[in-house]
């Protein structure tokens, strides 16, 4: 056994180390792949790291010291309320934004990032908190937002190729913890909070990503930021792979974690089981699932019958269970906070407690031998129409504007009518004892109109509909009933719904004003959530149901290197034809769509008919779009940095301040160059403008 142990030992090391090498010499050639001849284009599209990566060992950053440096610093920073365009100006950059970056940006820690998120979620906590305070803590909240903008700019900036993008993915998809690297007594007295990223420090299942930590603080600018963007859409293509952390399980398969590393899928298995969690490849995979549960929802309702089951109902049944089980997973892949992010979500929680209903309900008519209970069990399950299609329509037009705004809309509309239910209720129930019998006994007492019929009445003033319930308020009481009826029409017909008229149209208002981040932050929710390591969402419905059965009480018997090859074994037999389609597609498609675009103009490519054929012709305009389609000669860009070249006097300085212009005598045009030679008559005038209107520092 100890000999077996040290063979694995060392084969799994020299295949580490085979993996490092590969990926040192793809990225040490990455600049150069550009410029080879064609050929050699078609076979360095394939070598592309597999499991390798050179920025994972990260325990040794002072996460802890960072994250308190950083709430010194700005707070020391920020002492008066500022919005997040004052903060964005030229005069703030200089004297706070810019200095901090500079303290901040540290190449070798690259959980700067991370503690910025942290503390912006604290300092939005504690505002939250200390509205006395006025909005200074949004502003530090906000600082904090824009300095991690331009820290991973920065980053991005000074790190270009596929090796930066392995980088930015470590910046943000990294796990870390806030007490890594604390003193001891600091974890040892934080250990009676109980806080579920103290329990277990060692563990990797116990950290939060950069990433993640901007979703929750709703981060939009930092996420839509075009180094976040860069690596969001690597992740949802598969371009960049890992094992992501996990709040809880239900089947979890944990034997073998993969580091974020960049993907080939040329060195990958032929059944690459990890591909089913890829988040293109598993959002297709979810849009048709849902589309085979609404067909059988229609099914069912269409050959419904309350007094037995039919096949299709059975059929529904158990799809639907397999359905709500992959969804409750997703709840507690990433915990309920982020999941709520998403685009479509209240419609699966509202579909999950209408589905439970109806099966609770149709199980108890067939244990009683009611057929009432089978009818309402239907009944119920009619009302998840206006819920179903609606999804599908969120599926596949998840960017669209009335999407976004109607999903944001919802829980302010949501909030507002539970607020105004509540206040109202005094009413209602102040009406409801005015209904008392007020005759002398003996007398037979009138028919008073019950709680359900007052609400009623009250639901019909409120939208205005119907004044049934002014009219015969004097049944309650001659002069209370009426004053009753009178002010709640005033207080709920004109008074809330003006004001729930303004807050949805203010929330519509800023969603439409930055309509791009809100997308790209709904699409870094959707690309985060999709990553999934639990090995439950393998199996597609109904036979998630069957692996949990199965494969659940496995994990309690079989060593976790034998449950991780029945699992992988079971995967691939029940998703072999889907995962050969997702191999062969992505073996000529994933690294090498870049390429083509890269090489499409250049000489012997080739291309199919489709791509090939010039478009543009088509249109009456087209000569603006085609004289972009082929790149310039060489001699065109040379003539161009000919002409466009500046004196290094002329240039703002790195300190972002300008040099004072220079003065001339005699004439400007023969004014020499610092290497000797004059400026051409173009190259005079350039200059001649640059010395009159000197240049200003932008703002970022």
């Amino acid at each position: 056994m100890e000999r077996t142990e040290t063979n694995r030992s060392l084969h799994d090391a020299l295949r580490v180390a085979r993996s490092r090498e590969a990926q040192e010499r793809f990225l040490a050639g990455d600049d150069d792949e550009e410029q080879q001849a064609d050929g050699a284009d078609e076979a360095a599209d394939e070598h592309v790291p597999l499991a390798s990566n050179n920025f994972n060992n990260h325990a040794d950053l002072p996460v802890y010291t960072t994250i308190h440096r950083i709430r010194r610093l700005v707070r020391a920073s920020i002492d008066d309320p500022y919005t997040p365009e004052q903060l964005k100006e030229p005069r703030m950059n200089v004297l706070i934004v810019k200095p901090l970056v500079d303290r901040f940006f540290d190449p070798d820690d690259i959980s700067v990032v991370y503690c910025l998120l942290v503390n912006r979620v604290q300092f939005l906590r504690e505002q939250s908190y200390q509205a006395h305070h006025q909005t200074v803590n949004s502003s530090r909240a906000a600082l904090c937002e824009i300095l991690a903008i331009k820290i991973l700019r920065r980053f991005d900036e000074e790190n270009s190729g596929r090796e930066g993008l392995l980088l930015l993915a470590n910046i943000l998809i990294a796990g870390f913890e806030p007490f890594q690297n604390a003193p001891e007594e600091v974890v040892r007295d934080s250990k009676h909070m109980m806080q579920w990223s103290i329990q277990k420090r060692s563990s990797s299942e116990r950290t939060c990503c950069a990433l993640e930590i901007g979703i929750i603080s709703e981060s939009k600018a930092f996420l839509a930021g075009t180094a976040c963007q860069k690596v969001v859409d690597a992740v949802y293509r598969g371009r960049i792979v890992y094992t992501p952390t996990s709040f809880i399980d239900i089947l979890p398969d944990h034997y073998k974690r993969k580091p974020i590393c960049l993907y080939d899928p040329r060195k990958a298995p032929l059944l690459n089981q990890y591909r089913l969690i890829v988040p293109r490849i598993r959002s297709i995979i979810e849009v048709c699932q849902f589309f085979v549960l609404l067909v059988l929802y229609f099914l069912a309702m269409t050959h419904r019958n309350h007094l037995v089951l039919t096949g299709y109902e059975v059929a529904f049944i158990v799809y639907a269970a397999g359905w709500v089980l992959d969804e409750f997973a997703s709840m507690l892949e990433h915990g309920w906070h982020v999941h709520t992010q998403n685009l479509w979500s209240f419609l699966d929680v509202a579909f999950v407690a209408i589905y439970l209903a109806y099966v609770i309900v149709r199980v108890h008519g067939f244990v009683t031998d009611d057929v009432r209970h089978g009818r309402t069990a239907l009944d119920l399950l009619s009302i998840a129409a206006p819920v179903l299609l609606p999804r599908l329509a969120f599926n596949l037009m998840p960017e669209n504007m009335l999407f976004v705004s109607l999903r944001a809309m919802m829980g302010d509309f949501t909030s507002l009518t539970a607020l105004a239910v509540w206040c109202f209720a005094g009413f209602l129930l102040a009406m409801k004892w005015l209904t008392y019998p007020k005759v002398p006994a003996g007398e037979p007492a009138p028919e008073m109109p019950d709680a359900v019929t007052i609400s009623k009445w009250m639901l019909w003033i409120w939208f205005g509909l119907d004044g049934t319930g002014i009219q015969r308020s004097p049944e309650f009481d001659l002069v209370l009933g009426p004053a009753l009826m009178v002010a709640f029409a005033f207080l709920g017909n004109t008074l809330f719904l003006t004001i729930l008229v303004s807050i949805l149209s203010n929330t519509f208002a800023k969603i439409v004003a930055d309509a791009t981040a809100e997308i790209q932050f709904r699409r870094a929710v959707l690309t985060f959530e999709g990553v999934k390591s639990d090995a439950i969402f393998a199996y597609r419905p109904p036979f998630n149901i069957l692996a949990m059965v199965v494969l659940l009480p496995l994990k309690f018997v079989l060593s976790p290197r034998w449950f991780h090859k029945i699992n992988v074994v079971c995967v691939r037999t029940l998703n072999a034809p889907l995962l050969l389609i997702i191999s062969l597609y992505e073996r000529s498609h994933l690294w090498r769509t870049t390429k083509r675009k890269l090489h499409a103009s250049g000489p012997g490519a080739r291309r199919s008919w489709l791509s090939s054929w010039n478009w543009s012709q088509f249109s009456v305009h087209g000569d603006v779009q085609a004289v972009f389609e082929v790149d310039p000669p060489q001699a065109i860009i040379d003539e161009i940095e000919e002409v466009d070249i500046v004196d290094e006097e002329d240039n703002i300085l790195s300190n972002g301040f300008m040099q004072p212009p220079r003065t001339f005598t005699g004439d400007r045009s023969l004014s020499p160059r610092a290497d000797g030679r004059s400026l051409n008559p173009r190259r005079r005038r350039m200059s001649s403008a640059t010395r009159v209107f000197p240049s200003r520092p932008s703002i970022w």
